[in-house]
């Protein structure tokens, strides 16, 4: 047999064995990786998903919290396991693009992901301990300046997320030294800002973040939009002020793969996810926690979206001069 026969046998033997393995899918028990402490918003979209996406698929499907790192080791998690689909993760940009740029331990590349779904997104708030007594930017920023031998504090979930992005623009903008303060995930942030450990910090408004803000339990100050939030317009939209312009952010969320993972299987996790995502009562509890569902996406759209992402992203990274740490 000479080299052009064999190679053309191989080809055929490996499309053969990819057509098997999307026919069979799934065959096993299926891990969606959360990349942060249970009780977080990821969390909470994952478990509202997790009961209709198993169902549509077939298979059970369990969720692992793996938190620490800005999200970075589950999703690290998720590249050193087979790239058959029998292990997802539910995350964002912020794992997916900034942890990357930012922490010098990540070894992955945005790239090694593939997108099968983006069904949520929000934006941020700037919320504030009770015991500051502010209920304004203006008066953050003067107290700020006040004590400005005393820089105040802000939580985020890593180097490099999101919310620490928002948070060094915001210093940058502003003129304003602040503190960051990094956690392994939402939860524990909130506990801390609750209770008065830090001052203040840029939350999704997503999860349980709404109603803690509705029970009092912090002080919301404005979302970082250009138009306040549909279900909480007594905050202001921060990008509508002087000078703060650029504070315009919002955060998806979605579910992802190994790059090299079939497509046949991708498709497959995309309709049994944007099925969830659609599910009346999903949607429901989705859009009253202060999300907006976006429609469906195929595969080849995602991935348009998702390079766009990235670029986004890393410019956002770029204007703040973001360095690995």
């Amino acid at each position: 047999m000479n080299l052009k026969t064999l190679l053309s046998s191989l080809l055929i033997a490996a499309s053969a064995f990819g057509s098997v393995g999307a026919q069979t899918y799934p065959s096993k028990t299926i891990s969606l990786i959360v990349p942060y402490p249970a009780g977080g918003p990821s969390d909470f979209f994952a478990r509202k998903l997790q009961p209709d996406a198993a169902a549509k698929l077939g298979q059970t499907m369990i969720i692992e919290n793996i938190g620490g790192a800005g999200g970075a080791i589950g999703m690290a998690k998720l590249l050193s396991s087979a790239a058959d689909g029998h292990t997802l993760s539910l995350g964002s940009p912020m794992e997916l693009v900034l942890a990357p740029m930012a922490i010098q331990g990540v070894k992955y590349k945005s790239e090694d992901f593939k997108l099968v779904a983006q069904f949520a997104t929000t934006t941020t708030i700037l919320a504030v301990r009770n015991s500051l007594n502010i209920k304004t930017v203006d008066e953050l920023l003067a107290l700020a300046r006040k004590n400005a031998d005393k820089p105040l504090s802000y939580g985020s979930v890593g180097p490099g997320s999101l919310y620490h992005l928002v948070g060094e623009k915001f210093s940058q903008l502003t003129k304003v030294q602040m503190l960051h303060v990094p956690y392994k995930g939402i939860a524990p942030l909130l506990t801390d800002l609750m209770g008065g450990q830090i001052d203040m910090a840029f939350l999704p408004m997503a999860g349980s973040i709404p109603q803690t803000l509705i029970d009092g339990k912090i002080q919301g100050l404005a979302v970082t939009a250009k138009a306040p939030h549909p279900l909480f317009k007594q905050f202001p939209a921060m990008a509508t002020m002087k000078g703060l312009e650029a504070m315009d952010f919002d955060i998806w969320a979605g579910v992802q793969v190994h790059k090299n993972t079939p497509d046949a299987v991708v498709n497959t996790l995309n309709k049994a996810f944007y099925a969830a995502a659609e599910a009346p009562d999903n949607r429901k509890a989705l859009e009253g926690s202060g999300n907006v569902v976006l429609a469906s996406r195929s595969p080849a759209e995602l991935a348009r979206v998702y390079q766009g992402e990235i670029e986004r992203y890393r410019a956002i990274a770029k204007s703040i001069n973001l360095q690995p740490q």
